[in-house]
């Protein structure tokens, strides 16, 4: 056996600590979450334990337990002078607002599911069968959205959209729209929030998401030009769309090339396939950083078991990167292909048949 150098294997032992620390931090988010502890905390005013357990109701032995938990984590702020504990404005958001920005809830929600369902991968990684995404435990669905809704809040019609040649001019005079692989309907209750003169219809194959996007609707009051239907991406109805969107899903599909000429064929001869995927560089070095740790993480136990379980199977991954994108919307017919937008976690492009 090869002798270790001590220094590197304190330093990963190092690491080891602050990643077991985050994964014990994450269930207590999803804890404090369900039980409302952040939301009682969202004012930011500092509370004694036995406040914050009172107004909770839960025991208080349990809740001193959880505070400090989180105060060591930086989740929550601990006031040594008065023994009491609050929320920063930036913890607030992160934890405790909903529909902010930069809500981070919803991923520990996933991460909560790949814990669960971690059995099934490894039976999957010995068979070489796939794991479809309604497999999964009911967290991820809730969690994806959550997740996934803080960033459409903070981009989508902001930026995303304007970046679209035409697009935006579109639905502000009314467009048809399509979204396909809506899941919980974020992203196009969103849409018809911003523009109300448009007609917007979200498929999602998923059975379960369709009645939560159909309620969640409801209570947004857009219901009146949302639609939800449940369909798989290459079978989806209408034709003549404006615009055809695909939000962090299409390297889920088994074949999203097939996929791809089903939107060609349902666009209006301008229109316009938005695809906004995973942030991601071309090259594995390349993605050996904290968010690409994240993304190959999901992956591994979502989106590859997601695309093996289905017919063609490609198993594009979530770190495909452009070039790879790029091929699938070329296979599928489509001549003009461009990167309109990114973030730090996603990259979104344009897809035409032809340039404006």
């Amino acid at each position: 056996m090869r002798e270790p150098d001590m220094q590197k294997l304190d330093e990963l032992v190092g690491r080891l600590v602050n990643d077991i620390g985050a994964s014990m931090s994450g269930a207590l988010v999803v804890l404090g979450d369900q039980i409302g502890i952040f939301k009682a905390m969202a004012d930011g005013t500092p509370r004694s334990v036995a406040d914050l357990a009172a107004k909770t109701k839960v025991r208080e032995r349990y809740m001193q337990e959880w505070l400090s938990a989180q105060a060591a984590a930086g989740y929550v702020t601990f006031h040594e002078e008065t023994d009491q504990f609050s929320l920063t404005p930036e913890q607030a958001m992160i934890f405790a607002e909903e529909n902010s920005p930069a809500f981070f809830v919803g991923a520990f929600e996933v991460v909560q599911s790949v814990w669960m369902d971690e059995p099934r991968i490894a039976e999957a990684f010995r068979t070489g069968k796939g794991v479809g995404w309604h497999e999964h435990s009911t967290c991820l669905f809730r969690g994806t959205e959550r997740f996934f809704r803080s960033g459409y809040n903070a981009h989508l019609v902001n930026e995303w959209i304007p970046s679209l040649d035409g697009v935006e001019e579109k639905l502000k005079k009314g467009a048809n729209v399509a979204d396909v692989g809506c899941g919980h309907g974020a992203s196009t209750i969103l849409m018809a929030q911003a523009f109300p003169a448009s007609r917007f219809t979200g498929f999602d194959y998923h059975g379960p998401s369709v009645e939560r996007a159909t309620a969640a609707a409801k209570d947004a009051g857009v219901a009146d030009r949302v639609t939800f239907r449940q369909s798989a991406a290459g079978e989806y109805p209408g034709h003549d769309y404006d615009l055809v969107a695909m939000f962090d899903c299409l390297h889920d599909m088994g074949d999203p090339v097939g996929a791809g000429r089903h939107v060609k064929d349902t666009l209006a001869r301008d229109g316009t396939w938005m695809i906004v995927e995973p942030f991601a560089h071309d090259r594995l070095k390349d993605n050996l950083n904290p968010v690409g740790r994240v993304y190959y993480g999901a992956s591994t136990m979502i989106c590859t078991p997601a695309s093996l379980s289905q017919e063609v199977g490609l198993g594009l991954g979530a770190q495909a990167g452009e070039m790879k994108l790029r091929k699938v919307a070329l296979d599928a017919g489509f001549t003009h292909f461009r990167r309109a937008a990114e973030t730090p976690f996603n990259m979104v492009f344009e897809v035409r048949t032809q340039t404006h």
